[in-house]
């Protein structure tokens, strides 16, 4: 039997706080992150997608003192403080030295990166010469520096690197955080995502491959997922870190347990370089695999954080895997995507979104579907609209795509302190990892 794995700490930076209280009452009570546009100025660009998910009022500091945080894109920043006060959740004093540093490790996906800096040192190089390139411009912008500055603050000493998969990127962090707990690589990982990439030239691809959302009332109701109306995402940004532990390891050092992840799932579509196929047969499989690796049924799920981008396309899709993966379940599901209040983080909202999924099943709550005033007929599962719910639920998914085909779906059970919790019984476990993956 593999090594069971438990979240026991989140941090949050995200359009509706900077920090994982603020963002789980704003997602609660329903509240848009999206406004208008301040963070870059787009001309030539039409005016309507001058609106973004912004993270509002961040400092780095005093996790970062100024001089450090010049040293860093924002990105980096994001994601030093969200280790933080994950750290600070997780029962381990806020973001310093781990326990056991040769058996702890750090895994932060990005889509994009340092492409603030990158902007800004292309700008500065023309303006005043290659010469006055800072010497801090490569570590402040690649990618892997996000989980390489935790490393270097906590003294972790395990796996450290950066997924890139697009916006599927923090869930695969997740994943193989979990995977290297499992085969004993670690017995604590800090994983998640960051992404601040709010620049004209971000809008400007995104606008050109007609995906940012286009037609609203006001800002606020810009992000629509399921709903007959909805025209395209809205650029966000933001990220999220876990602090997930090897179950007996956390138990002994008397660790608040959030919620156990017990599968993780992923494919790709091999099919197109932005669209997925339209009967989602690659997210599909994604959810089979977090099924099979969880060792559980369909009919044991209850709830699905979606990716739910507001798409026409990608919001179809995901709904006819979820039927295709659930069948009649699907219609005692409930499915909602966050999405529709913080926007479109790119490689940080998969991890914002697993947080939310361990709260969902810690609390007992599920944030709603905002924005959802007339149901696509063909987008037909119950997305619970516009007002979160109470629901004693058991087991959910969390599903993340991305550019390129990727695909990925997360697993996790309520946590019940019951020490036989997080297993079917063997019998059972064994049959269903020994059947093959439908196609």
């Amino acid at each position: 039997m593999s090594r069971r794995v438990v979240v026991t700490g989140i941090g949050m930076v995200t359009p509706l706080g900077c920090s994982t209280p603020e963002t789980w009452a704003g997602l609660l009570a329903g509240k848009s992150g999206v406004a208008m546009l301040t963070k870059c100025a787009l001309p030539g660009l039409a005016p309507e997608v001058s609106i973004a998910a912004e993270v509002k009022g961040f400092s780095p500091e005093p996790v970062l003192d100024r001089k450090e945080a010049r040293r860093m894109d924002t990105f980096i920043q994001y994601a030093v403080v969200a280790a933080d006060e994950a750290m600070r959740s997780a029962g381990l004093g806020g973001i310093g030295t781990v326990p056991d540093p040769e058996n702890t490790g750090v895994i932060i996906g990005s889509g994009m990166g340092g492409l603030v800096s990158i902007m800004e040192t292309r700008d500065l190089m023309e303006e005043k010469g290659m010469g006055r390139v800072s010497p801090f411009f490569i570590p402040a912008s690649i990618i892997n520096l996000a989980a390489g500055q935790v490393a270097i603050r906590t003294g972790a000493q395990g796996p450290s690197y950066a997924p890139v998969s697009a916006c599927a990127s923090s869930n695969h962090a997740i994943g193989e955080a979990f995977h290297a707990i499992q085969r004993g690589d670690a017995d604590m990982m800090l994983a998640g995502g960051t992404e601040a990439c709010l620049t004209a030239i971000s809008f400007a691809g995104f606008a050109a491959a007609r995906a940012l959302a286009t037609t609203y009332d006001s800002p606020e109701t810009a992000s629509r997922p399921f709903d007959a109306t909805r025209s395209g995402f809205v650029h966000g940004e933001g990220g999220a870190v876990l602090v997930m532990e090897e179950l007996e390891s956390a138990q002994r050092r008397g660790a608040p347990i959030v919620a156990e992840v017990i599968g993780f799932g992923m494919s790709a579509d091999a099919y197109h370089i932005t669209a997925p196929p339209e009967n989602g047969e690659g997210a599909a499989l994604a959810m089979r695999r977090a099924l099979r690796s969880a060792g559980i049924a369909p009919e044991d799920v209850d709830y699905i954080n979606a990716h739910g981008t507001s798409t026409p396309v990608g919001d179809l899709a995901e709904t006819r895997a979820i039927r295709s993966v659930f069948g009649e379940h699907a219609d005692t599901l409930a499915v909602s995507s966050t999405k529709s209040m913080l926007g479109h983080a790119l490689g940080g909202s998969a991890a914002i979104e697993a947080g939310v999924t361990a709260l969902a099943l810690r609390e007992g709550m599920l944030p709603p579907t905002i924005n959802l005033r007339q149901q696509d007929p063909a987008c037909d599962l119950d997305y619970v609209p516009n007002t979160s719910r109470q629901a004693d639920i058991e087991v959910a998914l969390s599903n993340s795509f991305g550019f390129g085909g990727a695909n990925t779906s997360l697993a996790m059970r309520r946590w019940s302190g019951d020490s036989a919790q997080g297993g079917i019984a063997g019998p059972r476990l064994r049959l269903l990892h020994s059947l093959p993956l439908p196609q």
